[in-house]
């Protein structure tokens, strides 16, 4: 009897799982141009207030654009999650004056609507460009984007060899 009921509770999960599993994994229809152009505009704002935290020297601010899972790349190791990410990013908001900027310069959305890249120049406070950023954003919830991936470059302003 006992070996009957707990065959049957496995049936049962499992069945379950398969149901679940197959919502999860349908395919999501593809965003017609208009929307994408408007998800974009969604993006380049984010993307915008968020550097413009920078410049107001806005601390909490620029923690509200990062997502709790999110990965943050600095030369020598990752930062994972909003905590290690706000802790390590916290020095660049205590002086006076922003030690950097940046700006979007290209955003692409995914036909689904629900990631985005962005990338752009970072400046130096003279406005001379020595990095380059990467930026991937998930919606999370209907117009608001978080960044989930963040990655930055050197720039080298050299002739092509």
């Amino acid at each position: 009897m006992r070996t009957m009921h707990g065959l049957r509770r496995v049936l049962a999960l499992a069945s379950c799982a398969v149901v679940l599993g197959g919502c999860a994994s349908a395919p999501i229809p593809p965003a017609t141009p208009s929307d994408l152009a408007a998800l974009r505009e969604q993006v380049l704002t984010a993307e915008r207030a968020f550097a413009k935290t920078m410049a107001d020297r806005d601390f909490a601010g620029f923690t509200t654009f990062i997502s709790g899972e999110a990965i943050f790349f600095t030369r020598t190791k990752a930062l994972r999650g909003k905590e290690e990410i706000s802790t390590f990013w916290k020095r660049f908001y205590e002086e006076k004056e922003a030690p950097f900027s940046w700006e979007p310069a290209e955003v692409q959305v995914l036909d689904s609507g629900v990631l985005a890249l962005s990338t752009g120049p970072v400046r130096n406070p003279a406005g001379k460009q020595f990095a380059i950023f990467t930026s991937v954003w998930r919606q999370e919830s209907p117009g608001k984007w978080r960044i989930i991936l963040d990655k930055g470059e050197d720039f080298c302003d050299c002739a092509p060899r």
